[in-house]
């Protein structure tokens, strides 16, 4: 599976990045949502792994033009805003999955394989 990670931390984003390789994954990384607006025009994504704290916007925008644009990819947002609101938010706007940051890697790879069924 091809997964594109969006994930402005260097420690989250390699240690996330790692786990999902170690699963049997394919990896691309980006940092911020140009990167990653880039990225999904240029390759075809099986899933992504999204921030919403970006240094160049919230990655709720990013999901929009993803859902704008008829991408029916899965969404995992990864987030440290842990308010009912930003879980609604990201739901709402195509996000299939949520999950706030402190979160366990094993969790993660549950996740992913609940969405590869």
């Amino acid at each position: 599976m091809n997964v594109l990670v969006v994930e402005d931390n260097i420690d989250i984003g390699e240690a996330v990045s790692t786990h999902v390789v170690a699963d049997g994954h394919r990896v691309d990384w980006s940092v911020n949502l140009k990167d990653a607006t880039r990225k999904l025009v240029s390759k075809k994504y099986d899933l992504v792994l999204l921030d919403l704290r970006l240094p160049d916007g919230n990655g709720l925008s990013l999901l929009q033009n993803i859902r704008d644009g008829d991408n029916q990819v899965p969404v995992i947002i990864m987030t440290a805003q842990d308010q009912i609101s930003d879980r609604w938010n990201g739901m709402r706007g195509g996000a299939n999955d949520f999950l706030v940051k402190p979160f366990g890697l094993d969790e993660l790879s549950a996740r992913i394989r609940r969405i590869q069924q």
